[in-house]
């Protein structure tokens, strides 16, 4: 059985620029057909096909064209602080993709395609302990708020319509964080009463692009699922890695001192999957020599947008 026929909404974001770098590279994906959507023209990317350029939310038709005979949509697609975008079009494109995969089943008269939505480990807000899909969510800021809303709509409209839906909680991505991406001189770290800086579950972006493979990939997934890797990383751990030079502040009352993630669920996955890429512990060296390889496809035509404020961690 090959790779499943997959849109990809959302190619011009961060996720999807480290797709459209990864997946083509990836020898079990070989002749895969990826169709990657994006609001503007996209670099060309060797291995990967030239965009699909229309807007979700003003052409609902169009993209119900594009994921005609698809089986899986892969929602990358929505806004984040700090940009001047709207947060509840995060909701608004999540149900888009699930009105677009329920169109295209009634249409071609085929089973919907299953929708995976990058949702955000910001769900769970400051929680002591593990954080488990089965865990309440608690958000403690607008973001998460915004991805728990679309989770909440997304999954109630997937079953209504009978499209199936997965949202991914991903957790901090080297190099597409405020941290080891967001780098500049004079950055701050938040510094607890223990000494340490923000403890975050995080993956590296190239083992992000193969474990979201693997998930494409399979046949059925839960509704909730944690993806990142295990342990819980310091963030002054992995800018010591790349060489990176910063201060310390005392931390903020409002401050999260850690977020870590349950992913036996996730784990289980991979193993019984047909692509099974290794989860290996969280390691700062490794994560620093993932974004080394992908950082200059990034600054090289597009830079990643630099937080005014360094100190204060923003999501993914």
């Amino acid at each position: 059985m090959g790779f499943p026929v997959t849109v990809v909404l959302g190619a011009s974001g961060r996720i999807g620029r480290v797709l459209r770098h990864c997946w083509p590279r990836t020898a079990s994906m070989a002749g895969a057909e990826i169709r990657w959507q994006s609001r503007q023209p996209l670099p060309p990317q060797p291995g990967a096909t030239a965009a699909n350029l229309l807007d979700p939310l003003a052409d609902s038709q169009g993209l119900a064209q594009l994921c005609a005979g698809a089986e899986v949509v892969l929602c990358l697609a929505g806004s984040i602080p700090g940009r001047g975008s709207d947060l509840a079009d995060n909701s608004r494109l999540a149900c888009a993709a699930v009105q677009a995969a329920a169109a295209q089943a009634r249409d071609c008269g085929t089973p919907a395609a299953r929708v995976l939505l990058s949702s955000s480990a910001a769900v769970y807000g400051n929680q002591p302990g593990i954080c488990g899909a089965v865990r309440p969510p608690h958000p403690a800021n607008a973001y998460g708020a915004a991805k728990l809303e679309m989770e909440q709509k997304a999954l109630a409209l997937g079953q209504q319509l009978g499209v199936p839906v997965t949202a991914l909680r991903i957790g901090n991505i080297a190099g597409l964080d405020a941290i080891l991406g967001g780098w500049q001189p004079g950055f701050c770290l938040d510094q607890f009463a223990d000494g340490r800086s923000p403890r975050r579950s995080y993956i590296g972006p190239v083992t992000l692009a193969r474990v979201l493979a693997a998930l494409v990939a399979r046949p059925k997934l839960p509704p909730v699922l944690n993806l990142a890797q295990p342990g819980a990383l310091e963030m002054a751990a992995l800018l010591r890695a790349a060489g990176h030079a910063f201060a310390w502040r005392p931390a903020p009352a409002a401050a999260i001192a850690e977020v870590t993630l349950e992913l036996t669920p996730l784990q289980k996955l991979l193993q019984d999957g047909v692509l099974s890429p290794a989860l290996d512990a969280a390691d700062a060296l490794q994560m620093v020599a993932e974004w080394a390889d992908l950082e200059p496809a990034f600054t090289a035509k597009t830079p990643l947008p630099i937080d005014p404020s360094p100190h204060k961690e923003k999501p993914r």
